[in-house]
């Protein structure tokens, strides 16, 4: 009768680990199946990423482009308009209600825009505003705070 206590694997489905560099009776002694001579037979063979067997590797044969500047502000942008539609009169809008909502990814500067109309009044906590999300917001009665 067959039982968890006596299964076993179908016969050749299990394979014998290699053993290697253990004498020649292990059928892989001598050369530890490294083959003869160079550089995959030697210790310490591990080649790093990118190499190309001594040759210049690509990246270095391709020029350097461009530039990267250490003090760019990089904000998470929200319209005016997504602000009416989520949230009602008197609400005060912070980063925070923007991540919950999924608006906005969390920990980055906010920076509200002016796209759109706005009819409902709120406070609006923000990094920055543009020109016109603040004349649209004071417009319709409500207040902007930068933080």
């Amino acid at each position: 009768m067959i039982g968890l206590n006596n299964l076993k694997p179908k016969s050749g489905s299990r394979h014998r680990k290699k053993i290697v560099g253990r004498g020649e009776g292990s059928g892989h002694g001598g050369s530890a199946t490294r083959g003869m001579k160079g550089q995959g037979s030697r210790a310490g063979d591990g080649k790093m990423s990118g190499f190309e067997g001594g040759q210049m590797p690509l990246v270095r044969r391709i020029p350097k482009r461009g530039f990267t500047s250490r003090s760019h502000v990089v904000y998470d942008l929200v319209n005016i308009e997504t602000l009416e539609a989520l949230f009602d009169s008197g609400t005060e809008i912070t980063a925070g209600k923007l991540t919950e909502a999924g608006i906005i990814k969390r920990g980055r500067m906010l920076k509200v825009l002016g796209n759109g109309e706005i009819k409902k009044s709120f406070t609006v906590k923000a990094n920055a505003f543009s020109k016109s999300a603040e004349t649209k917001i004071k417009a319709a009665g409500g207040k902007t705070e930068k933080i």
